[in-house]
């Protein structure tokens, strides 16, 4: 496979790691004792949720049933995104590792990789190191020689749908039925692929797992923030000079950002891809981090050449037209919310109408089955807060009402 760890570094994941390693490491520790490093660590999800990884490996690990599944969320489906394609082009004995000791932890038999359709061009080549994996008794049966130990991993495509980034719908798509969510409770850590206990973690938190396993979870927290513990990986996309993937400890501002990347000119960050919120100069000091500006690791950077009214419409149409459906607020909420732009670009508004349509936006968040329509409004309210004055009061305006 390509290999590219050169051109790259970081404190956590972009680092020397030995295939194995943590594996080796892994089957010669009790399951507790795994379990209270990455409690220690602090790790959370890394796919944008930000739910504790201990806990969610507890439960399932407590799980009554002799059938566990450990799924890779591997869908990357996020405009703006593109890390866990480096990942796992790059580093995937991070990832890989992460997803034996996954199974070691809470006694699966069985990983998945639910890969990108649009990644279909890494298939083989991530067959290939899997099955160097078998061939190096790290997949298999007793695996590193850990009697009763057996564990393997598949790879299944997805089809393009941006809802089956949410785990639920991902697991539907698993069992061949439509990416849609399903109502929770009960969660996947006890009915999950096949109505199994399944643990279903982003490709970057699997990373992590092998990297605070080979050495310990004191170490991961010495970086980042109290409450954003370790590294992230960032994908940085629009007008800057030195776009693509970065490591950087949570915490570092975007204006720090901005300098690393060498973005000029810059009048909007959108933090979280296109589900995120976009930020405007006054804000560019906030804190990329659980606990300030959160983000699964898109930043797109728009300088002030771009029309944000144009941002905003494309961001939208994106989101009807991945909407599944299945419930009101999201189907007919996006479709709103998208017409309000179309209104706002022919200069036939009201502010009144508007502020309602932000309101929608509001319900949406509290009602929508899933992440996409509790999401979705993100970009709408937020550019239309921060960028005001360019959207409404420019150009057309708007009709009476104001």
């Amino acid at each position: 496979m390509e290999n590219k760890k050169s051109e790259r570094s970081g404190k956590v994941l972009f680092t020397k790691y030995t295939r194995g390693e943590s594996i080796n490491k892994a089957v010669s520790m009790k399951r507790d004792d795994i379990l209270l490093e990455i409690k220690e660590s602090k790790l959370r999800g890394r796919g944008g949720a930000g739910f504790p990884t201990s806990t969610k490996w507890m439960l399932t690990a407590a799980a009554r049933s002799e059938d566990k599944y450990v799924v890779c969320n591997a869908d990357e489906g996020e405009p703006g995104t593109f890390k866990d394609r480096v990942l796992l082009l790059e580093y995937p004995e991070l990832v890989f590792d992460g997803m034996v000791i996954a199974g070691y932890v809470i006694g699966a038999k069985e990983g998945i990789v639910y890969l990108r359709g649009e990644y279909e061009y890494m298939l083989f080549p991530l067959l290939d190191y899997i099955q160097g994996m078998r061939d190096d008794n790290l997949l298999g049966k007793n695996i590193c020689g850990k009697e009763g130990f057996d564990f393997e991993i598949s790879i299944r495509l997805g089809n393009g749908a941006y809802v089956c980034g949410e785990e639920t719908a991902l697991i539907e798509s698993l069992e061949g039925h439509r990416g849609e969510a399903r109502n929770r409770p009960p969660f996947p850590v006890t009915t999950g692929f096949m109505g199994k206990p399944t643990v279903v973690n982003n490709v970057e938190t699997l990373a992590c797992v092998a990297k605070i396993v080979e050495k310990g979870g004191e170490w991961f927290k010495q970086h980042g923030t109290d409450k954003s513990t370790g590294s992230k990986l960032f994908s940085i996309s629009g007008d800057c000079k030195k776009p693509g993937v970065y490591e950087l400890p949570w915490g570092t501002t975007i204006n720090e950002l901005l300098k690393i990347v060498e973005a000029e000119n810059t009048k909007a960050v959108q933090v979280g891809g296109a589900s995120g919120v976009c930020l405007n100069k006054t804000q560019f000091d906030r804190q990329l981090a659980y606990e300030d500006a959160a983000t699964g690791g898109s930043i797109i950077i728009f300088n002030e050449n771009r029309n944000m009214l144009h941002v905003l419409k494309n961001f939208m149409e994106f989101f009807v037209e991945e909407s599944c459906g299945q419930c009101t607020p999201c189907r007919i909420g996006n479709t709103k919310l998208l017409e309000g732009v179309r209104m706002i670009e022919s200069g036939n508004f009201t502010f009144a109408y508007i502020n309602q349509l932000k309101e929608l936006g509001k319900t949406m968040q509290v009602a929508s089955k899933c992440g996409l329509g509790q999401s979705s409004p993100n970009p709408f309210i937020s550019i239309l807060d921060n960028f005001k004055d360019e959207i409404l009061n420019k150009g057309n305006g708007g009709t009476n009402g104001r």
